[in-house]
């Protein structure tokens, strides 16, 4: 539209002004180029620029412009960001790949032991996400039949202390007086109770929902002010902190056998982690319905 209007408007002030005659043509051609434009040129000029700012100011071509250049300014920012992200991902499975091994004489497992994918969980008892969380990954164990087991290591975070901290320590006293099983009925009455961000759980509590566990309250109150648990959970840290957990629940699905891993942070529902559990367990991806796409 915007050529076509500069074209007619052009045709038009030839046909309008006697000047631009055949004989004045004739002449132009006879005569050197003048070094400068001519009246009836400088306003020929003249109407051809008005024409072009009156297009642009009515009608929809810079507009159109501005909006095909905020879209591929959007697009640029979008595929940077999906790099960045898929550059973060490639770095977090690469640290995820040293993470300890799990081992049923110093992990707290549920489910199989000897289950072919696991679960590794960094989490932290006053952590609102990991709260949100525990249910989900319980249900992601029973839903796979013995194939994949859960296992908990701590991550208490300094801004939910001290009452994580106290909480890691005092789950590490529940499990040298009671066990495993001891171990994950507290990590349930804990995550069910609390209120979490560091002050959910009274830690004057500590030592009656021991008793309520049936543990001797006496050996576990001795146990949990004597601080003899804090180097275990501070193992924990430090291995979170070598492969890249910086917050929770930092969750690693790994395959026992292989050592392939896939890492997934926050409190994602259930069917996030599937896709990699089966392909951790080597099963073949599921057919997606009609009219649905990806990998």
């Amino acid at each position: 539209m915007l050529i076509r209007n500069i074209l007619t408007l052009a045709v038009l002030e030839l046909l309008v002004f006697p000047a631009f005659n055949l004989d004045s043509l004739a002449r132009a051609q006879q005569k050197p180029a003048p070094k400068t434009a001519t009246a009836d040129e400088e306003r020929l000029i003249q109407k051809v620029k008005e024409a072009v700012m009156k297009e642009l100011r009515d009608g929809d071509f810079l507009g159109q412009q501005i909006e095909i250049g905020i879209q591929k300014y959007i697009k640029k920012q979008q595929d940077a960001q999906a790099a960045a992200r898929a550059h973060q991902e490639y770095l977090a499975v690469e640290k995820a790949k040293n993470v300890r091994r799990v081992s049923a004489a110093r992990d707290h497992i549920f489910g199989n032991p000897n289950a072919p994918v696991s679960l590794i969980e960094y989490s932290d008892f006053e952590c609102p996400f990991c709260k949100r969380f525990h249910p989900t990954a319980k249900e992601l164990i029973e839903s796979y039949n013995g194939k994949v087991n859960w296992v908990y290591r701590h991550f208490p975070l300094p801004i939910h202390n001290p009452g994580a901290q106290k909480e890691a320590e005092a789950s590490e006293c529940v499990y040298q007086l009671g066990g495993n099983d001891a171990f994950w009925k507290f990590a349930d009455a804990i995550y069910a109770r609390t209120q979490s961000n560091g002050k959910g759980f009274p830690l004057t509590q500590l030592v009656p929902l021991a008793k309520e566990l049936g543990l001797d309250e006496k050996q576990f109150k001795e146990c949990l002010d004597s601080g003899k648990q804090a180097p275990r959970v501070q193992e924990d840290i430090e291995e979170g902190n070598h492969i890249g957990v910086t917050g929770t629940p930092a969750n690693i699905l790994i395959n026992n056998a292989t050592g392939e891993v896939a890492v997934k942070f926050g409190a994602l529902p259930l069917e996030a982690f599937k896709a990699d559990v089966d392909r951790l367990l080597g099963k073949p991806a599921a057919n997606k319905p009609a009219g649905t796409t990806g990998k």
